[in-house]
């Protein structure tokens, strides 16, 4: 059975060519959707044989739907740019018996990396996601942010996805700042949701304690103990934020609504 690999990208030059040759170890095409990239992502791609197709963004999960239409093949393999099909999950596709499986797709395990390192605590590891599925009967959820595509009959399969997430400290905490705390913010104030004085102490320390000493960060050593800061920081600007939009309107003016994501 055929295989359609997809990636969504934007300025991912430094990894889009890697991507685009992990997916070929088990697919046929590779069709990347770009959304708008400044540096040469497109013609990398297309040199590496993928099949580009460039949108303005509009979310993670609408974003990632895309490219079904494009695809050529019922069976579809996703990969963000800085992800690559491990050994062992190569074989693993390469057994699957598509005309003849009761399920309509499969969740992956991700192993996460900060650097070389392999990160297993805080909920990084075992981090199933269903990413090869049949596209006639699952999609990724129309989710503006983590989108996910649901588990409905679908069936775990014990093989990696590499996932290249943070080359170092800095990034771990400078990245999630940039971008996930304010589209987070965006997304409460949107729908409505109120904070306090005291709600980004609160869910920043909530945060940290959970990552900390529920998820094992406490046995990750330092970088356990660095992605339960990092997770508790981003938190506590989610609602920082969320609550600035509350209490000032030049900062809610200064903010362009219509491109949340």
């Amino acid at each position: 059975m055929k295989i359609t690999g997809i990636i969504t990208t934007l300025n991912e030059a430094n990894n889009i060519v890697e991507c685009v040759r992990s997916l070929q170890r088990v697919c046929d095409e590779v069709v990347v959707t770009d959304s708008g990239s400044k540096d040469n992502t497109v013609e990398l791609a297309r040199a590496a044989g993928a099949k580009v197709f460039v949108h303005e963004y509009i979310g993670d999960g609408p974003q990632k739907n895309l490219a079904l239409p494009n695809a050529t093949n019922n069976w579809v393999l996703s990969l963000d740019a800085d992800e690559r099909l491990s050994d062992e999950l190569v074989e693993a596709i390469q057994q699957l018996d598509f005309e003849h499986t009761p399920y309509d797709g499969f969740a992956l395990r991700r192993r996460n990396f900060i650097g070389t390192r392999w990160v297993k605590c805080c909920r990084w590891y075992p981090d199933y996601l269903v990413r090869l599925f049949r596209k006639d009967r699952l999609r990724f959820a129309e989710l503006k942010q983590h989108a996910f595509v649901p588990t409905d009959n679908t069936c775990r399969l014990k093989a990696d996805i590499i996932h290249y997430r943070y080359k170092n400290y800095d990034q771990l905490f400078s990245k999630p700042e940039r971008n996930y705390s304010t589209r987070g913010a965006k997304i409460l104030f949107l729908k409505g949701k109120k904070a306090n004085a005291l709600s980004p102490c609160w869910h920043g320390f909530w945060a940290f304690f959970v990552n900390y000493f529920i998820r094992g960060g406490i046995i990750g050593g330092m970088d356990g103990y660095v992605l339960s800061k990092a997770i508790a920081h981003n938190s506590f600007l989610k609602y920082a934020k969320l609550l600035e939009y509350q209490r000032d309107p030049s900062v809610r003016e200064a903010e362009d609504w219509d491109r949340v994501w």
